[in-house]
């Protein structure tokens, strides 16, 4: 059964947003976005620090902000790459998320703003959060972190740049990842399965929104058979990160979430895989009015300090 305030919460928005995802512009997206979401994201956690700065990318210099929990050298640490359909969405949207992973898993969390589609398709987002992960490598010692516990992360769209990311790093013997933690990750360009069906319509995210996004992010063809872009094309996940994967009953994403961390698990990957029931995509973003939320994100810490004491 869908959760009573998620029920509230989608018969409000649906009072505000008649109009389908498909026939707005990328400038309309993203604006509704934040109205939608900024009254329900909650308090921010207490940090010991937050300090932003820009690196230079491939393409552009990228802005990124660093959260840190607690003064402390030799940190873990967790890349995030925030959610959006890689359209929408942007590291402030994120900062109550980010905010509470730190707290949660006493890892220095550090985000990055990458370069948005469709005016920057695949493989510049792509590219702008594997150059942030080199980054934070090279530089660990002076962000004070531990670079053999270092992990990416994201939700949604974000998941799906985490574990592009990852399978480079895996394919070009590039840095050693941690760990990930996927939230309702994308993984596949298939509209067969059955939550998408089920869930096609009025819950959040739409089958016919998710096409709309990755038309947006992908250039053509081609790109469906690139596993950076379409991690599911991937021949396997051998020697890949450790893993936590988190779905939602109620999301259209939840079977192909589901059947990537059974792959994951075939291939000799530990995995964490969890199905939060009664729970829409998205749902980690509001804080504010779902306990669940909180659960999800004290469960991510208690896995990632699992994956980081062996």
């Amino acid at each position: 059964m869908l959760n009573p305030r998620l029920r509230t919460y989608l018969d409000n928005i649906a009072l505000t947003t008649a109009v389908p995802i498909s026939e707005l512009t990328p400038q309309e997206v993203r604006a509704g976005a934040v109205v939608r979401l900024t009254p329900h994201l909650g308090d921010l956690a207490l940090m010991a620090s937050v300090e932003e700065l820009y690196i230079s990318g491939p393409t552009a210099e990228l802005p990124i902000r660093i959260y840190r929990p607690e003064i402390t050298k030799g940190l873990p640490a967790i890349i995030m790459f925030h959610g959006g359909g890689w359209v929408a969405g942007n590291i402030n949207l994120n900062e109550a998320q980010h905010r509470m992973l730190a707290q949660e898993t006493g890892c220095l969390v550090i985000a990055v703003n990458y370069q948005k589609a469709p005016e920057h398709k695949f493989p510049i987002p792509h590219n702008d959060c594997y150059f942030t992960l080199e980054w934070v490598f090279e530089n660990a010692v002076q962000l004070g972190i531990n670079p053999r516990r270092i992990g990416v992360g994201g939700d949604s769209a974000g998941a799906n740049l985490a574990i592009g990311v990852a399978l480079r790093a895996r394919d070009t013997s590039g840095p050693k990842i941690a760990f990930q933690v996927l939230i309702y990750p994308s993984v596949d360009h298939k509209f067969d399965y059955s939550s998408m069906i089920e869930n096609a319509e009025g819950y959040n995210l739409t089958k016919a929104g998710m096409q709309w996004y990755l038309a947006q992010y992908l250039r053509d063809e081609r790109d469906l058979q690139n596993a950076y872009a379409i991690p599911m094309r991937a021949k396997d996940f051998k020697d890949m990160p450790p893993s936590i994967v988190l779905s939602a009953e109620f999301d259209p994403l939840r079977d192909e979430a589901e059947v990537f961390a059974e792959r994951l698990k075939n291939d000799g990957v530990n995995v964490h895989y969890k199905l939060y029931e009664g729970m829409i995509h998205g749902f980690c973003f509001l804080l504010g009015i779902l306990p669940e939320s909180h659960l999800a994100y004290k469960e991510i810490g208690i896995w990632v300090r699992q994956f980081l004491e062996n």
